[in-house]
């Protein structure tokens, strides 16, 4: 990857590795759902609203309107919906290996599959070695009981990594020919509406939304994950997606949880063990085999 894409990737690991204290924040007063459809909206109309100002053409997407519905729906609507469905099913360490370890992964069998990646011996045995630290990272977190539930919450997590990995596969080629703002713009704002009447259907109640029940955290949660989780890492990812390719793009994965395991011993005081120190260097050394691999086959496209 090039100096700038290695930057790219550091800010959008850093930005995506604190989501999970914001995400905490908002949830313990607010519908899940509903509280992800609204920051995905809102920076979806900021995205289009920056992409009018700087004179790129929205009504071109109408060409790739099939196209970018089903990026939409894979990326937003069918990833967060069932995620956080699944994770009332199952404890959230067990969530966080499931969707953390399977992203980079799907996004690699999706990108050879597609033609949008080389497979290679070298890709293969980083993303084990980086799911094999994540696991360790989480254990002692990941214990399930596996009634009946669990298993639905378990599908439904994984689900979710390989909706938002397909997603982030057929976004690229859109993102190549309208440009990261465009598509970002797009997928979040139609992905974040679907997301919301999902969300009803599932029994959340819009009400829940008023403004009484936002504390300062959940509000400053919202805005943490609309301006830095959405307008910047979002964007970098499709970026990434881009210039780098899916599996590489898809590093993030085994970098964020190691930043946000650090936040929260620096600042709230959580223990990390031995088992934790190792999956994190491992971790590590699956996401540097992996960026500092061959390139994708594919040609870099032109930039916007």
């Amino acid at each position: 990857m090039s100096g700038s894409n290695y930057g790219k990737f550091a800010v959008l690991c850093a930005v995506w590795g604190l989501t999970w204290i914001a995400v905490k924040f908002g949830v313990t007063s607010l519908p899940p759902m509903l509280f992800a459809a609204l920051r995905f909206v809102a920076a979806g109309t900021v995205f289009l609203g920056i992409a009018m100002w700087q004179g790129q053409s929205i009504r071109a997407l109408a060409v790739d309107w099939c196209g970018l519905i089903i990026a939409s729906l894979l990326m937003i609507t069918l990833c967060y919906g069932p995620l956080f469905w699944g994770m009332t099913k199952i404890p959230s360490g067990t969530a966080a290996v499931l969707e953390m370890s399977l992203t980079p992964v799907c996004l690699f069998v999706f990108g050879v599959a597609l033609r949008q990646e080389t497979w290679s011996w070298a890709a293969t045995i980083g993303l084990a070695v980086g799911s094999l630290g994540l696991y360790l990272l989480f254990v002692g977190e990941a214990q399930v009981s596996y009634d009946r539930g669990a298993w639905l919450g378990i599908l439904a997590v994984c689900w979710a990594a390989a909706s938002s990995a397909l997603g982030s596969v057929l976004a690229k080629p859109l993102i190549a020919r309208h440009g990261s703002a465009v598509v970002a713009g797009s997928t979040t704002f139609l992905g974040g509406l679907l997301l919301s009447a999902g969300a009803v259907i599932c029994g959340e109640n819009p009400s829940a939304l008023a403004l009484s029940n936002w504390t300062m955290g959940a509000f400053a949660g919202w805005l943490f994950l609309v301006i830095f989780g959405s307008l910047v890492g979002y964007r970098l990812y499709m970026q990434l997606l881009r210039d780098a390719g899916p599996s590489r793009a898809g590093m993030f994965a085994f970098v964020s949880p190691v930043i946000a395991v650090v936040v929260g011993a620096l600042f709230a005081q959580e223990t990390i063990t031995v088992a934790n120190v190792i999956g994190i260097m491992l971790m590590l050394l699956s996401a540097a085999t992996c960026l500092c691999g061959p390139r994708s086959s594919e040609k870099a496209t032109p930039r916007r």
